[in-house]
């Protein structure tokens, strides 16, 4: 028995899949089942029975993933403090982020995380901010980066980055500056449930006294680069982060209505679960991105 045979076996568990496991830990389907196969052979007992598709752990399984996760939480720990004495911090990043700051802000600020610590790769896995944090509840990543606050008592908020939120138009609309009530005369494209945007956008909205159920939604897309599209084809308008539509403002693809006497400002977060100790090389990302963001 060693690590990479409990590793595997904790996937497969949390996952209830041989084949999520696999992609999970960039094996093949086969090497995985070689690998449970020869812990339940050193254990002398089944650990998963399958049933059609379906991967049902067995009671001693259950026993098992205990004293797996703890053992490899351990070693863990243990390579973090062999990484605290390295003079170059070097490893790899799973960083969870919603699609605008994985888009848009991560790069830029990864390019420059990358100039001070060249041995530190980092992997941005785009989703939905509901996604990212269900994903950083179940343990698939360690650090997430969001556009808005979805409430659940595990997960600690961070807010990195100020951001505002603006209304787009194709560009054959003549208005500039319009009353919030003429937000519901144009027809609407909105993000998918889930999304960051769309969660702030609401309450923005109905800071203004508009119930997005009065809108006239005409679509609802799950990317921001198919809103863009959909406005610039003429569909309707919408509202985005500034950081996703600042080339096409410049180029004069789309326009800014902006409503009279306010602004939609919000934050993008770090999010994390409040229970798991980052470890060394997380917690230099994390304190990068908290001292550069704001000067973005």
């Amino acid at each position: 028995m060693d690590i990479h045979q409990l590793k595997v076996f904790i996937s497969v568990y949390k996952n209830k899949s041989f084949s999520k496991a696999a992609k999970e830990v960039f094996l093949t389907q086969p090497t995985v089942s070689e690998h449970i196969k020869i812990l339940e052979e050193d254990l002398g007992c089944k650990l998963f029975d399958r049933i059609g598709k379906t991967v049902i752990p067995t009671k001693e399984a259950e026993i098992l993933y205990g004293y797996a996760v703890d053992i490899a939480n351990k070693i863990d720990n243990l390579k973090d403090t062999v990484q605290r004495i390295k003079s170059k911090p070097a490893g790899n990043l799973l960083v969870g982020a919603s699609s605008i700051p994985g888009t848009y802000i991560l790069p830029r600020l990864i390019s420059s995380f990358k100039n001070t610590y060249p041995n530190i790769s980092v992997q941005v896995d785009i989703s939905d901010s509901k996604q990212v944090i269900e994903n950083l509840v179940s343990g698939k990543f360690l650090i997430g980066i969001v556009g808005t606050i979805i409430n659940n008592s595990k997960i600690d908020y961070v807010p990195f980055m100020n951001d505002e939120l603006v209304i787009i138009s194709p560009n054959f609309i003549h208005e500039t500056d319009i009353e919030p009530e003429k937000i519901l005369k144009f027809p609407f494209i909105i993000r998918e449930e889930g999304s960051g945007t769309r969660k702030e956008m609401e309450n923005l909205l109905n800071e203004l006294g508009i119930d997005t159920h009065d809108l006239q939604i005409v679509c609802t897309l799950s990317s921001t680069d198919a809103v863009k599209q959909a406005v610039k084809s003429g569909l309707g308008i919408s509202i985005l982060s500034i950081h996703a539509v600042k080339d096409e403002i410049n180029c004069n693809n789309l326009k800014i209505l902006k409503i009279k006497d306010f602004e939609m400002k919000r934050y993008f977060y770090i999010a994390y679960h409040r229970k798991r100790t980052l470890p060394f090389i997380y917690k230099l990302f994390q304190e990068f991105l908290k001292e550069k963001s704001f000067s973005l």
